[in-house]
């Protein structure tokens, strides 16, 4: 079990999608993202997969909840800095998203 301290410890912000490519080097079909978190954090990139629900052109402007405090994975040629968040639903995974324009960086709470 998680505790509500493990909880507290995951830094998860809203960014807004600025770019979007086909990452042709993953094993599983995926895009790499790049994502601006406002000044405090920058823009960050990240590999998602999320390729069965989205199209490249569709995610620029979406905003997404990211974890940005885990450390940098590598992925192939590409170095993925935040964990995008998604639900698992039968039409492949769904982006976690505000239900209202935000601020990039403000944070979960």
């Amino acid at each position: 079990m998680a505790t509500f301290q493990d909880f507290l410890n995951l830094d998860i912000r809203v960014g807004t999608i600025i770019d979007a490519q086909v990452f042709e080097k993953a094993k599983k079909p995926a895009y790499q993202l790049k994502i601006d978190f406002g000044t405090e954090i920058g823009v960050k990139k990240s590999s998602a997969q999320i390729t069965e629900v989205y199209k490249c052109e569709e995610l620029i402007g979406k905003q997404v909840l990211a974890v940005v405090n885990f450390p940098p994975r590598q992925i192939a040629d590409f170095m993925s800095e935040v964990l995008v968040l998604g639900t698992y639903s039968k039409q492949g995974v769904v982006l976690i998203k505000p239900d209202t324009q935000v601020e990039n960086g403000d944070k979960l709470g």
